[in-house]
């Protein structure tokens, strides 16, 4: 299935109901009157948070949404039904934004979320709202009022436990790959992954969702790349987990890379707790490995973990400290809320 994060739809509420004018009309009963009904309300727009979606897919190819038109009033006093809702079903982690792409509208964060985003009209009156000792047989009803339409952008952001970041061609899909059910496609060259994917990793017998974000490069906050539009999934994640190419000349230099896009994006991402890694360890001499640790160790000013993901050394123990680091930031937002 083909990840999309991002779609413009248009939206429209239903029309209310028009109101009816009538008249009883019944043998023997002289002075009938008017019974006109109202006409019911027009159906809503809703937008739902959903389980299991990651992607804006269905809402690629059906971009137009339109709730029914509130049925008509009758006589006999019958108000017309109400028209029906349409429900919008989204992912958790998706924003709703205006068609100025700035304007946030709802940001559907827990399952089960339900938002209102569009209010159908409601119905006209129909003749016998306006029956009066003065006016014994109007012959006035109202047209429904309109509904509301707009364009609207929707925006995935994924929402996961750890979020994996590093230059392209750090192993991250790899990593995904053999820690969790995830099947990110792979390449035997320099290649970097298109798409964010999300994969949930056990550590014992627990377990964390974790997001391979695709490679930033140099001047992603300005749009270069893949651009903000995948640094934005990294907003969602608890802590990241750095992945560091070990094969590479100037480890320390690819470490200071992203962790500059990171700071340049914005926001609270410079400032998650963050777990660094060097990788392909199964490529790289003993030499070369303490060497580029050490040297990694003191650029980051952490605790460097050496793993390969394609052999599966040190991958166990670093999914450990992951999990300890995931129960400590879902404590804390526990405390904050």
């Amino acid at each position: 299935m083909k990840f999309l994060d991002q779609a413009k739809i248009y939206i429209r509420s239903g029309n209310g109901g028009a109101g009816c004018v009538g008249f009883r009309r019944e043998k023997f009963i002289e002075f009938g009157g008017p019974d006109g009904g109202d006409g019911g309300r027009g159906g809503d727009v809703i937008a739902e948070c959903v389980d299991g979606l990651n992607t804006l897919i269905d809402y690629r190819y059906a971009q137009h949404f339109k709730a029914e038109t509130g049925h008509h009033g009758m006589g006999s006093q019958r108000t017309g039904a109400r028209g029906k809702d349409i429900v919008l079903r989204l992912p958790r982690g998706t924003q709703i934004l205006d068609e100025d792409k700035e304007t946030l509208l709802a940001d559907l964060t827990e399952v089960g979320q339900r938002v209102v985003l569009a209010k159908g009209g409601d119905g006209g009156y129909g003749n016998l709202h306006y029956k009066s000792s003065t006016n014994r047989a109007p012959r006035r009803a109202d047209k429904g009022w309109p509904g509301e339409e707009r364009w609207i952008w929707l925006r995935l952001k994924l929402i996961a436990d750890i979020g994996l970041v590093g230059l392209p061609n750090a192993g991250k899909s790899t990593f995904l790959s053999a820690t969790s059910n995830a099947r990110p496609k792979i390449a035997d060259y320099p290649f970097t992954t298109l798409h964010p994917g999300l994969g949930v990793v056990k550590a014992g017998d627990r377990e964390f969702v974790m997001a391979d974000i695709p490679g930033l490069i140099e001047g992603a906050h300005e749009g270069a790349g893949l651009g903000t539009r995948f640094l934005g999934h990294v907003e969602r994640c608890r802590a990241l987990l750095h992945l560091v190419d070990g094969t590479q000349e100037d480890v320390v230099g690819a470490y200071r890379t992203v962790r500059a896009e990171l700071r340049a994006y914005g926001g609270t991402l410079a400032r998650k707790k963050e777990i660094v890694a060097l990788n392909k360890a199964d490529a790289m001499t003993e030499q070369d490995i303490e060497a580029k640790r050490a040297a990694l160790a003191k650029a980051s000013r952490k605790t460097v973990s050496v793993i390969s993901g394609v052999s599966g050394q040190g991958v166990q123990p670093l999914l450990h400290e992951l999990m300890k680091l995931v129960d400590k930031e879902r404590d804390g937002a526990r405390e904050a809320a």
